[in-house]
């Protein structure tokens, strides 16, 4: 049975991060830039990575197995920092915790169409986003709104980079340009980061850009806006904690506790402790 701790929870409680494998910690970096003073606990789900193959349902259970395992360590909040996760689970978690302050990664649709020039916006993300519901029904609403151009490319192995920490290898760079040089010949001036771990190949994505672009690419990055609602979310139910104190940061993880810890010294120069939590025989438990 999932617990559900009584709500609101106190100021001085964690908040829940968790993602696929390693690529959340590209928004917790803006969740630490924005909100220095909270604790954070981050779930790294890489037994069960990469979500981008998975079943909508498999997901699902997934992100409510999480949930409840965060919520029993004391989370205020949540923080869904996954696309593929976000299309495939944030109704159902919101469904089963309706009074606790849940976020998930938008694509970044509506800013790019508000910042796009020519109207072709290219966006990168996992072939699992790209063909979620939720997704394709957001493309369509703001496209007819905006008429702007969204112009998709899935992106099989990018993450996994990522998550070896190869930011800027060959083998990373050949994947970028066989990706992004298709939607620059179509001469795209904003592209989107549809998934949270390609901020961290954000240099070597600005240096093609910067040989194979016609014209000024603008590149959107929606950790800041996730941040930015939690940080609403938080003070509207009084959950922001007071300035004062070393915040704390733990990681978890269901498989090397040593290879996230070198993720988060290599991708965010930070050296939490992290726990190894025992891979379950069925993925809706944790």
């Amino acid at each position: 049975m999932i617990p559900r701790p009584p709500y609101p929870s106190a100021a001085d409680a964690p908040i829940g991060v968790f993602d696929s494998g390693a690529g959340g910690l590209s928004v917790l970096r803006h969740i630490r830039a924005q909100l220095p003073q909270e604790h954070l606990m981050y779930f790294a789900d890489t037994g069960f990575a990469p979500y981008g193959g998975k079943s909508e349902a498999m997901l699902t259970g997934r992100a409510l197995a999480i949930a409840a395992f965060l919520l029993e360590r004391g989370a205020k909040a949540l923080v869904v920092a996954c696309n593929t996760a976000t299309v495939a689970a944030i109704k159902a978690l919101r469904a089963r915790y309706p009074e606790l302050p849940i976020v998930g990664v938008e694509p970044g649709l509506k800013p790019a169409a508000a910042l796009t020039r020519n109207g072709k916006v290219g966006v990168i993300a996992t072939v699992a986003t790209l063909a979620g519901e939720k997704f394709l029904l957001l493309r369509e609403q703001i496209s007819a709104a905006s008429h702007a151009e969204f112009l998709l490319q899935g992106c099989p192995g990018l993450a996994d980079q990522v998550e070896r920490c190869e930011l800027d290898t060959p083998a990373t760079v050949a994947m970028l340009e066989r990706y992004i040089g298709p939607l620059l010949a179509q001469d795209i001036d904003t592209l989107v980061l549809g998934c949270t771990h390609y901020p961290f190949v954000q240099a070597a994505i600005e240096r093609l850009l910067a040989a194979r672009a016609r014209g000024p690419v603008t590149l959107i990055d929606t950790g800041d806006a996730v941040a930015r609602q939690l940080a609403r979310l938080l003070g509207a139910a009084d959950l922001l904690r007071a300035p004062g104190g070393a915040p704390q940061l733990q990681g978890y993880t269901n498989t090397s506790a040593a290879a996230l810890s070198a993720q988060f010294s290599s991708l965010l120069d930070l050296h939490p402790p992290v726990d190894e939590v025992p891979m379950p025989d069925d993925p809706q438990k944790l």
